[in-house]
C-alpha cells in the first residue's frame, strides 16, 4: 500500500508541476463584471476540454492548463453573446481580461451543455462524462467524484449535508424513499447529466411560498442511446472462501425508459454478503411519504416493537445469504396523469457472532457486575413492500396525488447465550408486522394571490412481537425469576410473552396562503391528528411437563399483563406570515393546539388535557446566489407512545424488565439551528456548516433499579423534572486543486441527561469529536487515489464512572484504468481503538478486484474480486448505552475470492 501511496503522490506532483494558471475579468460592455459566467478551455490539438470555470462576483476567472499549448477559450452568459478567444501558452502564466456583448442566447446554450458544472437557480448540474475516467460502473461511483456530494457506505447520497429524499431518472421517481437502490444498481455509462435539486418542491403552486431548504433531491437525465431501449446489465459469478465454502452471485438489472413508460427491475441472489436490500434498509424506507402534521410543532411515536433483532450491515455478520427482486414502473397515458409504483420482496438469512465485555456504570453500592457475553445468532427475514402513486393535473391551478404503501415482513431470530453472570440461556424472537399507509393531497391554484392544499395521511399497523427465553442456571436467575413469579421447581426457567400492538393514525390538515405580493405571503393552517393504539401482552411460563403456568408477580403490585388503550387527539390552528427585503427572508409564526391523551388499562382512565401556543422562526439570508445563512427557531411538544404507558411486566430481554407509568405527561422541546452554506465555482471551494441546540423539559426518562449481583434492570419511564441538553456543530469544507479535492469534515457533539439509578439521580455527560481528512484524485488518464484518516473521540462521564477512548481509522482508495481495458481497484482501511493508554482492539480490512473489458462498448467484462484478503477474523466497536459502556467484537465473513461474468444490454 506505501508504494502505491508514493507512486500517486510522484503522479500528482509531475501533473501539477507542468501546469500555469489563465486568469483575467469577464465584463459587459459597461464595464460591469458579469458574476457565474462560464469559462472553458478546449484544447486545440487534441479536441478535449482541459479545464472550466466560473466568474466570481468581481467577474475573475482562473483556469489551470498544461504548458506549452494552444487553447480554445470559450466564454459564455446568460443573454450575452458568447465568444472564443484563442490563447497560446508558454511557460508562464498568462492574463486575459474578455468582453461580451449583449444577445443570442443560443451560443451560451451549446457551451453550457459541454461544462462539467452549470448552476441554474437552486439546481446545479453536473455532465457525467466530465467526472469520469473509464473505471465507473455504477451510479455512486461517479457521484464520488462530484464537489459537495457525499454516497456513504450505505449507499445514501447527502449533498451539502443534507440526506437526498428522492431520485428520479429522466423526472420518473426511481423507488420512492430510497437512495440506495439508485446508486449501487444504475449503471454509470447511462447517466449523461445529474442535477442537484436544492430547495426541491415537487408541487409547481407551492414553490413560491413553502420553506423547502432542507429537500434535496436528484434527477438523473440518461445518453440520448439508453432512451426508448432497454439496458442495464447481469453478473453471474462464483468462487471459494477460505473456509472451502462455495460461493455465487446472481444480479439481473435492467431498465428501460421512454417519454411514456418507464421499467425497472433489480435482482439479486448470493452468498457474498453483498446484500442488495438490507433489513434496516426495509424498516428505514418511508416510500417518499411526508407527515403532514412534520412542521405543526407536534412530535408524536407510535413506539417500535421489534423485541431484539439485530441489524446487520454489509460485512459485519459470519454468513449472509441473501434473495432480493424489486420492480419499479411508471407510466403516463397522458399528459395530465402520471401512474408509478414498486414492489419490493427481499428474504435474508444470516448468522452472527457477537462477543461483548459490558462495564456497568457505578452509581451505588449496587452497582451490577462486569459481565461478558459471548453470543450466536441466526436471523431470517422475509419483507415484502407493495406501493402505487397517482398524480392528476388537468390544469395548472390543480392537481392531485394520492399514495398507498403496504408493507409485510415474518421475521424470526434464534440466539445462544452465554453470560458470565446469568450462564447459558437462549433466546427466541417471532414477529409477523404489517402496515398500509395512504396519503392524499389536493392543491388548488385560485388566483394569483390565493391557494389551497389538503393534506391527508392514514396509517393502519398491526404488531405481534412473540418472545421467548430460556434459562439454563436457574440459581443465576433465583431473584429475577422470584420478582417474575416464575416456578423454581424446574430444571430450567422456559419464560414466554405474547405481545400485541395496533395502530390507527390519522394526520390531516388545510393550507391556505394569501400572496400579498412578490415579496410576501400570508400562510393560515388548521390541522388534526388522531391516534390510537390498543396494546396487549401477557407472559407465561412453560414447566418441565409441558404444562403452561401463568405467574403472578412480586414486583409491580402483581401485574404481568396488559391490555391498554391508548387515544390521542391534536387540533391546532397555524398562522406564518414570509417577507422578503433585500438579501433577508423571514417567516415568523406560531401554532396553536388543543392536545388530549387518554389511556384505559386495569379499569383505569387517566388523562392528560391541555392548551399550547408554540412559536417558531425562519430567517435565510441570501448572500449571493450560491452562499447563504439559516437560523431557525422551533418549539415542539413531544408525547410517547402507548408502550411507555401500559403498566404490566414487558419483557425487552432476559436483562431488562420494564413496566410503564400511565400518568407520563408530554415533554417540551427547544432547537435553535444555524447553518452556513457556500459554493464558490471561482475557486471551486464548498462549506457547509451548522451548529444546533436542543433543550427538553420533562423528557420522559427511566428509572433502573438493579438488585445487588445481578445484571438485570427493571425499568420504569417517569418525567423528568430535569432539563436535558444537547450542542452539536459540525463543519465541512471540500477545495480542488486541479485534479485534487482536498476535504475536512469535524463534528462535535455535547449531550447531558438525567436517569435515576437505584433511586439515586445519575447524571450522564457525553462529549464526541470526529474529524476526518480526505484527499481524492480524479485524473482522466492517470490513476486515481483517495486517502481519508477519520479520528474520533468519545468522552462520557455517567455517575462516578468515566470512559474516554480514541478511534483511528485511516484508508486509501485506489483505482486504475489501463490500456483502457483492464479496471483494477482496491482499498485497505485499518482500525484501532484506544483509552490514551494502550490499544484496546485494532483490525484491518483490504478488498481487490481485477476487471478487463476489451473497450467502452464491449458486451462482456470479467472480473476477479477478492474481499477480506487478510481473513480478518472480527471487527470491534467501543459504545456507550445509559447504564454501561460496551466493547464489542463482530465477526466477520473470511476471504472471499469470486470470478464474475458481467453482460452489458
Amino acid at each position: 500500500m506505501k508504494k502505491i501511496l508514493v507512486v500517486a503522490m510522484l503522479l500528482v506532483t509531475g501533473i501539477t508541476i507542468a501546469q500555469i494558471n489563465l486568469t483575467g475579468v469577464v465584463k459587459d460592455t459597461l464595464g460591469e463584471p458579469l458574476e457565474m459566467a462560464n469559462v472553458l478551455a478546449i484544447n486545440k490539438a487534441t479536441k478535449k476540454m482541459a479545464s472550466y470555470g466560473f466568474t466570481d462576483s468581481k467577474g475573475r476567472y482562473k483556469l489551470s492548463l498544461d504548458k506549452n499549448s494552444t487553447y480554445t477559450v470559450k466564454v459564455s452568459y446568460v443573454g450575452m453573446k458568447a465568444v472564443d478567444v484563442t490563447i497560446e501558452v508558454t511557460n508562464e502564466d498568462v492574463v486575459k481580461d474578455i468582453t461580451l456583448y449583449t444577445d443570442n442566447m443560443l451560443d451560451e446554450i451549446n457551451i453550457v451543455s459541454k461544462m462539467p458544472v452549470t448552476i441554474k437557480g437552486d439546481t446545479i448540474i453536473y455532465n457525467a462524462d466530465s467526472f469520469k475516467n473509464g473505471s465507473e460502473r455504477k451510479l455512486e461511483d461517479v457521484l464520488k467524484k462530484i464537489p459537495g456530494v457525499e454516497v456513504n457506505e450505505d449507499g445514501e447520497i447527502e449533498v451539502e449535508g443534507k440526506k437526498v429524499e428522492k431520485v428520479m431518472v429522466e423526472g420518473k421517481d426511481f423507488f420512492d424513499g430510497d437512495s440506495k437502490l439508485a446508486t449501487k444498481n444504475i449503471p454509470s455509462n447511462a447517466v449523461d447529466k445529474i442535477q442537484v435539486l436544492r430547495n426541491y418542491n415537487d408541487v409547481n403552486q407551492l414553490r413560491g411560498v413553502q420553506n423547502s431548504e432542507d429537500r434535496v433531491a436528484l434527477n438523473i437525465k440518461l445518453k440520448e442511446g439508453k432512451k426508448n431501449f432497454w439496458f442495464g446489465d447481469v453478473k453471474l459469478g462464483g468462487g471459494d472462501a477460505s473456509d472451502d465454502k462455495s460461493l455465487y452471485i446472481v444480479q439481473p438489472k435492467l431498465f428501460y425508459y421512454s417519454p411514456k413508460y418507464s421499467i425497472n427491475f433489480i435482482g439479486d441472489l448470493n452468498n457474498l454478503g453483498e446484500a442488495a436490500f438490507t433489513r434496516r434498509d426495509y424498516f428505514n424506507f418511508t416510500g417518499g411519504f411526508r407527515a403532514p402534521s412534520q412542521n405543526s410543532g407536534t412530535n408524536i411515536n407510535l413506539g417500535n416493537n421489534s423485541l431484539g433483532f439485530l441489524t446487520i450491515q454489509n460485512n459485519r455478520a459470519k454468513d449472509i445469504n441473501t434473495k432480493f427482486g424489486a420492480a419499479n414502473f411508471s407510466y403516463s397515458p397522458k399528459k395530465t396523469l402520471d401512474i408509478n409504483g414498486f414492489a419490493i420482496f427481499s428474504n435474508s438469512i444470516i448468522e452472527s457472532q457477537i462477543n461483548s465485555s459490558i462495564d456497568y456504570v457505578s452509581t451505588t453500592t449496587q452497582t451490577p457486575p462486569d459481565e461478558d457475553t459471548e453470543s450466536t445468532t441466526r436471523q431470517r427475514s422475509d419483507l415484502g413492500a407493495l406501493k402505487l402513486s397517482l398524480s392528476y393535473k388537468p390544469n395548472v391551478n390543480n392537481q392531485i396525488d394520492y399514495d398507498v404503501i403496504g408493507k409485510l415482513s415474518t421475521e424470526t431470530q434464534d440466539q445462544g447465550f452465554l453470560s458470565s453472570v446469568v450462564g447459558n440461556l437462549s433466546q427466541y424472537d417471532r414477529s409477523n408486522p404489517y402496515s398500509v399507509n395512504q396519503n392524499l393531497n389536493y392543491y388548488y391554484t385560485l388566483n394569483e394571490t390565493n391557494i389551497f392544499a389538503l393534506s391527508a395521511q392514514h396509517l393502519l399497523q398491526n404488531e405481534d412481537p412473540f418472545y421467548n427465553a430460556i434459562i439454563e442456571d436457574i440459581d443465576n436467575y433465583e431473584g429475577t425469576g422470584n420478582d417474575l413469579g416464575l416456578d423454581s421447581d424446574q430444571n430450567v426457567y422456559n419464560i414466554n410473552q405474547r405481545k400485541k400492538v395496533k395502530s390507527n393514525q390519522l394526520d390531516a390538515k388545510l393550507d391556505y396562503w394569501n400572496v400579498l405580493n412578490e415579496k410576501s405571503n400570508i400562510n393560515l393552517t388548521f390541522g388534526t391528528i388522531y391516534s390510537k393504539q390498543n396494546f396487549d401482552s401477557d407472559i407465561f411460563q412453560f414447566l418441565d411437563n409441558g404444562n403452561i403456568f401463568n405467574p403472578t408477580p412480586t414486583i409491580n403490585d402483581g401485574l404481568n399483563s396488559n391490555d391498554t388503550e391508548y387515544t390521542f387527539t391534536d387540533y391546532y390552528l397555524g398562522l406564518h406570515y414570509q417577507f422578503k427585503t433585500g438579501i433577508f427572508t423571514f417567516t415568523p409564526g406560531f401554532t396553536a393546539h388543543t392536545y388530549k391523551a387518554e389511556n384505559t388499562q386495569q379499569n383505569l382512565n387517566f388523562v392528560d388535557q391541555f392548551n399550547r401556543v408554540l412559536p417558531d422562526f425562519n430567517m435565510r439570508i441570501q448572500l449571493k446566489q450560491s452562499e447563504n445563512i439559516t437560523f431557525t427557531y422551533r418549539m415542539q411538544t413531544e408525547f410517547t407512545d402507548v408502550n411507555q404507558l401500559a403498566r404490566g411486566i414487558v419483557l425487552n430481554g432476559y436483562n431488562s424488565i420494564f413496566a410503564g407509568n400511565p400518568e407520563l405527561e408530554s415533554a417540551v422541546s427547544n432547537n435553535i439551528n444555524l447553518s452556513y452554506f457556500n459554493f464558490n465555482m471561482f475557486n471551486y471551494t464548498n462549506i457547509y456548516a451548522f451548529i444546533n441546540y436542543s433543550n427538553v423539559v420533562d423528557r420522559i426518562r427511566n428509572q433502573v433499579d438493579f438488585e445487588d449481583g445481578s445484571v438485570v434492570g427493571i425499568r420504569n419511564p417517569f418525567n423528568s423534572g430535569f432539563a436535558d441538553e444537547s450542542l452539536t456543530g459540525s463543519f465541512r469544507i471540500s477545495k480542488s486543486f486541479r485534479k485534487l479535492r482536498a476535504s475536512f469534515r469535524t463534528t462535535q457533539n455535547y449531550s447531558k441527561f438525567n436517569q435515576v439509578v437505584n433511586e439515586n439521580r445519575a447524571i450522564t455527560k457525553s462529549y464526541r469529536q470526529s474529524y476526518v481528512p480526505e484527499l481524492r484524485s480524479n485524473f482522466r488518464e492517470a490513476p486515481n487515489f483517495s486517502i481519508r484518516y477519520s479520528y474520533s473521540i468519545n468522552n462520557t462521564n455517567q455517575g462516578t464512572s468515566s470512559n474516554k477512548n480514541f478511534t483511528n481509522a485511516p484508508s486509501i482508495d485506489f483505482d486504475a484504468y489501463i490500456w483502457k481495458k483492464v479496471t483494477f481497484k482496491t482499498d485497505y482501511s485499518y482500525t484501532f481503538i484506544t483509552n490514551g493508554d494502550k490499544v484496546i482492539n485494532e483490525f484491518d480490512i483490504w478488498n481487490a478486484s481485477l476487471a478487463y473489458r476489451k473497450n467502452n462498448d464491449a458486451k462482456w467484462e470479467y472480473e476477479i474480486r477478492a474481499t477480506n484478503l487478510l481473513n480478518t477474523q472480527a471487527r470491534n466497536n467501543v459504545n456507550n448505552s445509559d447504564f454501561a459502556f460496551n466493547l464489542t467484537q463482530t465477526f466477520i465473513q473470511p476471504r472471499f475470492i469470486s470470478f464474475r461474468m458481467i453482460y452489458q444490454l
